[in-house]
C-alpha cells in the first residue's frame, strides 16, 4: 500500500480511500477540505439551527443518554454540550499513540463533512488545523464501550477544542491552552450539536482499524517473502504451489498467495521438482526414503493457511472504508430532506466484528510463523541444520536458542488475545445501552496482537537468514529472495557469538516489518 499523497489538494470525503487516509494519519500528508464539502457541513449546521427551534431533538435541548427525557431551556443550550464534553472526558490508562489521534480526527472530521451532522464550522476547521500542525490531544486507552460510539475517546478530543486537556505538539505533552496561546489561537466555542456532534460515532474505533488493517498488510507481504525463502532454503518440492494443484481450489487468497510465492520463486536453485526427483525413475528402491517425500504443514500448506490470513484482510479492509466513509451520528441531520432522523448509526459493532475476524487472522499468522520459526531450530525435525541454527561451538555458544523463547511467549499471548471483544457486551448507562460493541477494545486488542506477530516474524526473519548462511546459498537464491536476505542482513548480521539480540531484533522489526505505535 503506498501510502503518498499530494501536499495540498483538497480531499472530497467520498473520494478518500485507505491509501489517502493513511497518508495524512501516518506520513502527515496535508488535510485540505473540499469546499463543496464544507458548503453542505455549513447547510446543515443552519438547517439544524433553523429546525430545532420548536421541535424535540435529542441532545439539542434534552438531557443525553437515560436523561433525555428531561428538557433542557434555551438559556441552557450552549452549556449543554460543555458539560456533555467535560462529564465524559473520563478515560483512564495510558494515551494513545499519536497516529492513532490523527486518525480518530481524520474519521471525524470526514464524517462532519458529509453534510449530516450539524456542527457549526469552527469545529471542523480546528480539527482540520490540529491534523495539519501535527497537535494531538491526549486521549486515553480505556473509557470506550462502543455503542454511542466512542464516547470517552472523543471527548478528549472536544476537550482540546475548547482549550482544556493536554495534547502533544512538537513531540512534547502540554496542556492545551499553552498550545493555543503559543499559536495565537481562541478555544472554540461550542454551540447546537457541537459536543455531541464531537463525542458521537465510531471514529476512535475506525481511526485504529485502518491503521490495523495497513500494517496487516505489510505483514502478510512479508509472510509471503518469509515463505518462499523458507522453500528454497529447505529445498521443498514446487508442486504445492502450483496452479494445477491451488486452481482446485476456488479461494481466491489461496490462489494469489500460491501465484506470489511462485513469483518469488522464480529463478531459486535450491527447490525440487517433484517429476525430476521421484516420478521418473518408477518405484524408488528399498524401504525407507532418505528425503522427505512431503514437507511440513508449515511449508507444504502455507497458501492454504496464509490464503484466508489474505482474504480476511482484503475483506476487513473494505469495511473498515465503508465505516470511514458513513455518517455515524445520532441523530442524523438530512438538510436535503428536510428532517432529523433519530437511530443508531453510532454503534460500532461492524468494526468490532471486522476487528475480531482480523486478530484472529494476525493470531494464526503469528502461530504459522513460530512454527516455521520451530521447524529451522529443531535439528531433529529438520535434519539438516544444527540445533538452534548455531555458527559457532555448540554447547559453549547459544546460536538462536534464546530468542526462540521470545516467539514461543509471544505467540502465547496472542493466542489469550484471540478472545472476542465483540461478544463482550455489558450493559450500562442505566440500562440505555443495553447492548454495546466494545469496539475500540477489539481494535486496540488487535493491534497489540498485529504487533506481536510482527515481533514474532522478526526473529523468524534472522532465523531464516542464519539458514541461508549455514547452508552457503545466498548466491543460488532466487533474485528475490535474495532481496530479502540482503535487506535482513542490512540491519542485522549473523550470529556467531553469543550477543544479546533484543536491540537488533527490535530494529529488524521496525525496518523490515511494521514501526512501533507502543510507547517505550
Amino acid at each position: 500500500m503506498s501510502l503518498t499523497s499530494p501536499e495540498h489538494v483538497a480531499h472530497a470525503v467520498r473520494d478518500i480511500d485507505l491509501e489517502q487516509f493513511l497518508a495524512i494519519v501516518l506520513n502527515g500528508a496535508a488535510f485540505v477540505p473540499d469546499p463543496a464539502d464544507l458548503d453542505g457541513a455549513e447547510r446543515s449546521f443552519a438547517f439544524l439551527n433553523d429546525f430545532a427551534k420548536d421541535k424535540v431533538i435529542y441532545g439539542i435541548n434534552t438531557g443525553f443518554g437515560p436523561l433525555a427525557q428531561y428538557h433542557i431551556p434555551d438559556s441552557d443550550l450552549d452549556r449543554l454540550q460543555y458539560n456533555l464534553v467535560r462529564s465524559h472526558a473520563s478515560g483512564m490508562g495510558r494515551p494513545f499513540p499519536d497516529a492513532v489521534v490523527r486518525g480518530l480526527m481524520l474519521s471525524r472530521v470526514m464524517t462532519f463533512l458529509l453534510g449530516h451532522s450539524g456542527v457549526s464550522r469552527p469545529v471542523i476547521d480546528r480539527i482540520a488545523l490540529f491534523l495539519n500542525k501535527g497537535i494531538h490531544p491526549t486521549v486515553p486507552q480505556h473509557g470506550s464501550v462502543g455503542a454511542s460510539g466512542d464516547l470517552v475517546q472523543q471527548a478528549h478530543l472536544g476537550l482540546a477544542l475548547i482549550g482544556e486537556g493536554t495534547a502533544t505538539y512538537q513531540g512534547v505533552r502540554r496542556p492545551m491552552a499553552e498550545i493555543l496561546k503559543e499559536l495565537d489561537l481562541a478555544p472554540v466555542e461550542l454551540h447546537m450539536r457541537d459536543g455531541l456532534g464531537v463525542v458521537n460515532g465510531t471514529a476512535c474505533m475506525s481511526g485504529i482499524a485502518a491503521i490495523n488493517v495497513h500494517h496487516a498488510r505489510q505483514l502478510v507481504d512479508r509472510a509471503l517473502s518469509m515463505g518462499a525463502l523458507i522453500s528454497e532454503v529447505v529445498g521443498a518440492y514446487d508442486d504445492h504451489l502450483s496452479a494445477e494443484l491451488n486452481g482446485a481450489k476456488r479461494h481466491t487468497g489461496q490462489n494469489s498467495v500460491a501465484a506470489a510465492m511462485r513469483e518469488r520463486l522464480t529463478g531459486a536453485g535450491r527447490t525440487k521438482k517433484r517429476e525430476e526427483h521421484l516420478y521418473t525413475n518408477g518405484r524408488a528402491n528399498g524401504q525407507v526414503f532418505e528425503d522427505k517425500v512431503q514437507e511440513h504443514y508449515s511449508i507444504r500448506c502455507i497458501p492454504q493457511v496464509l490464503g484466508p490470513i489474505l482474504d480476511t484482510v482484503t475483506i476487513t479492509a473494505g469495511q473498515v472504508l465503508d465505516e470511514l466513509l458513513s455518517v455515524d451520528d445520532n441523530p442524523v441531520v438530512d438538510h436535503r430532506a428536510g428532517s432529523v432522523y433519530h437511530g443508531g448509526n453510532f454503534h460500532g459493532d461492524q468494526v468490532a466484528l471486522c476487528m475480531d475476524q482480523l486478530k484472529l487472522a494476525m493470531v494464526k499468522l503469528s502461530m504459522l510463523t513460530e512454527r516455521q520459526l520451530n521447524y529451522l531450530m529443531n535439528d531433529k525435525v529438520n535434519g539438516r541444520f544444527p540445533p538452534f541454527l548455531n555458527m559457532g561451538r555448540v554447547g559453549i555458544d547459544y546460536g538462536l536458542q534464546g530468542i526462540q523463547f521470545t516467539a514461543t511467549s509471544t505467540t502465547a499471548e496472542n493466542q489469550a488475545l484471540s478472545t472476542s471483544l465483540y461478544v463482550h457486551s455489558i450493559p450500562n448507562n442505566n440500562d440505555n445501552q443495553d447492548i454495546v460493541s466494545m469496539g475500540t477494545n477489539a481494535a486496540w486488542s488487535t493491534t497489540r496482537v498485529i504487533d506481536n506477530t510482527a515481533q514474532v516474524m522478526a526473529i523468524q526473519c534472522l532465523a531464516l537468514a542464519q539458514a541461508v548462511d549455514i547452508a552457503g546459498i545466498a548466491g543460488t537464491l532466487s533474485p528475490s529472495n535474495k532481496a530479502f536476505y540482503a535487506a535482513i542482513r542490512k540491519v542485522m548480521p549473523a550470529v556467531v557469538q553469543d550477543a544479546p539480540s533484543s536491540a537488533k531484533l527490535q530494529e529488524l522489526k521496525t525496518a523490515l516489518l511494521i514501526p512501533d505505535l507502543f510507547e517505550p
